[in-house]
């Protein structure tokens, strides 16, 4: 059968239409034409990071500055290597839950979700979350992007007005399949109907609203996927994505009934319907980078943080929402796991629910974003525990790192305050100084380490980066260790200089320690800089280059003045009492 076929032309992309049915099919030469675009690698340096936008129907828990933090680490290393770099964050304020939860406290929804966004605001300024635009939903520039969106996909015959009869949840402000609802008991006993996803309560509704031709974006959305291996990281939840796409995708509904929903965007021509919260909400992506205008440049280099809760909304229903309108797909949506705490899920009802700032208070802001990114594993979920906490800052942060730094800028071992000469003769290449076969390979792990560091750094798999700085910083407390540059005698010519190379030696490796860890803990990595007399112009990318004597080249830093000294890089945590640690002031190591 063939079917009659209209082709329209904008800009530089001819779309072809075919009518079956009433319903409009897209030729497949306009699909690949997207898939290259969004697969392609952007020619200059810009790079756009996001957070999911934060709901605003509770305060900020743990897993909300998770989100945060992984994108802000990502955003600052991309600055680290030069890029010009832009990152995201805000809150989400339109829809069902929000309207209740403001009839519930006798607010109007407004001013409920300024009071509620100024708390992730702050909670975000404070842990040094670095955002370069905060977006709220409620502000004009998104409501115009929302409308113009909607009004693209309506004009291509993308949206249909439709009724949709089937089990709704609010709490999740989504339609769920038969097959997506089970049986479960409320507090009282009663028998009702619930999300097996998030177990969330589920009524059946029955309405007239408008629809998305999802379907029709299925085998689309697959070829994405096929073509684009690492589009979802990590890759298992690219394979759940696959697994989803498996089954019949239905067009979903994108309108509520404005009787019933008034705090949303209304839809277009139609004052009746409010838009879906959730094509409201993601379109805010495009609303930071100025569209429809000006959103070329940083559209093409998108990046998506998100947690696996809201994988199917960031995966199927975005993309094909973009599809539908003709942009390229994020380049990555890097998808991480939930925190537990103490091996269960954050309750209101168990009274576990970790208040990030508090917390951040007690461990300090740097302390609280090495634990989440040095913990925190995308694949599967982690467990928050006080004494988890305290144990592993103490260890890798006050001990390791913080004892390096105190032990090789101590008057003892560098009475002068300086960045001391390295001596080749006393460290030489071929091995025949009085360093050893382990201080040649700690020079090569830590050689070879702002490579491995990128490559985790790029995968926001951050634990293993910080797992390989750690390993190294534990090779030069052992070089140090080791070689006991305290009981050498200054008046000796000999020792002297081979003092001085272990100072060295150790200066060069705690720059580079230094230099890798600001996107994680930048305070710290700056009071070690500054006190190494790193200057801020020298702590990028291209400063990574380490020992530059050893390898025959001049050092900059070589005769230099140390910082002045400012203390314990990272004071201990006392106690293992709850919720009464704080840092304890304790003496540097006397070497």
């Amino acid at each position: 059968m063939k079917f009659p076929f209209l082709t329209l032309t904008r800009g530089c992309e001819t779309f072809y239409r075919f009518q079956q049915r009433g319903v409009l099919l897209a030729d497949q030469r306009l699909w690949s034409s997207a898939f290259k675009r969004s697969s392609q690698p952007c020619k200059d340096k810009s790079f756009y990071i996001t957070t999911p936008i934060f709901y605003v129907n509770a305060s900020p828990h743990l897993g909300h500055l998770y989100s945060a933090v992984i994108a802000d680490c990502l955003h600052r290393w991309k600055l680290l290597q030069g890029f010009d770099s832009r990152f995201a964050t805000g809150t989400d304020e339109h829809g069902l839950k929000i309207q209740q939860a403001a009839e519930a406290v006798g607010k109007d929804p407004l001013t409920f979700c300024t009071e509620v966004s100024e708390r992730f605001r702050n909670l975000f300024s404070s842990c040094n979350v670095s955002f370069t635009d905060y977006i709220r939903t409620t502000e004009q520039r998104h409501r115009r992007a929302v409308e113009h969106f909607w009004s693209v996909l309506w004009n291509k015959g993308l949206i249909y007005k439709g009724s949709y009869e089937g089990w709704y949840s609010t709490q999740d402000e989504s339609f769920l399949m038969p097959s997506q609802v089970g049986d479960a008991l409320d507090p009282s006993g009663k028998e009702v109907k619930v999300s097996l996803e998030s177990g969330h309560k589920v009524e059946w509704m029955k309405e007239e609203n408008y629809m998305f031709r999802l379907s029709i974006f299925r085998s689309r959305l697959l070829d994405w996927l096929v073509n684009n291996p690492g589009a979802v990281q990590p890759e298992r939840f690219q394979q759940a994505v696959v697994q989803w796409l498996q089954e019949d995708l239905p067009d979903l509904s994108v309108s509520r009934q404005r009787s019933r929903l008034q705090w949303g965007v209304p839809v277009p021509g139609d004052p009746e319907q409010t838009i879906y919260v959730w094509l409201d909400a993601l379109v805010n992506y495009l609303t930071v980078v100025g569209y429809p205008e000006i959103h070329e440049q940083w559209w093409s280099a998108a990046h998506h943080v998100i947690g696996k809760d809201i994988l199917k909304f960031h995966a199927i229903y975005w993309p094909a929402f973009l599809l539908g309108v003709g942009l390229p797909l994020p380049k990555v949506i890097h998808v991480h796991s939930h925190w537990t705490v103490e091996g269960r899920k954050m309750s209101k009802s168990l009274g576990n629910v970790v208040d990030p700032a508090e917390h951040s208070q007690m461990f300090t802001n740097d302390g609280m974003r090495y634990f989440l990114l040095r913990q925190g594993v995308p694949d599967s979920d982690c467990d928050y525990t006080h004494d988890k906490v305290i144990k592993l800052l103490n260890t890798e942060l006050a001990d390791s790192l913080g004892g390096l730094l105190n032990r090789c800028t101590a008057p003892a071992l560098n009475p002068a305050q300086v960045y001391p000469a390295f001596c080749s003769q006393a460290f030489p290449k071929d091995q025949r100084g009085r360093a050893v076969a382990e201080d040649y390979q700690m020079v090569a792990a830590v050689r070879s380490l702002p490579t491995v560091v990128e490559k985790h750094y790029e995968s926001i798999h951050v634990y293993k980066a910080l797992e390989a700085i750690s390993a190294c910083v534990r090779q030069t407390n052992r070089f140090v260790q080791r070689h006991a540059p305290w009981k050498l005698d200054r008046r000796d010519s000999k020792d002297r200089r081979w003092l001085d190379a272990i100072i060295h030696v150790s200066l060069e490796c705690l720059r580079i320690y230094g230099t890798l860890l600001q996107p994680v803990v930048p305070e710290i990595s700056d009071r070690l800089l500054t006190r190494l007399g790193v200057q801020p112009h020298e702590r990028s990318w291209k400063d990574l280059d380490f020992l530059q004597r050893y390898h025959g080249t001049d050092c900059p830093f070589e005769g230099r003045l140390l910082g002045l000294d400012s203390g314990l890089l990272f004071s201990r945590l006392e106690g293992q009492d709850g919720d009464k640690q704080k840092p304890k002031k304790s003496k540097k190591h006397a070497h």
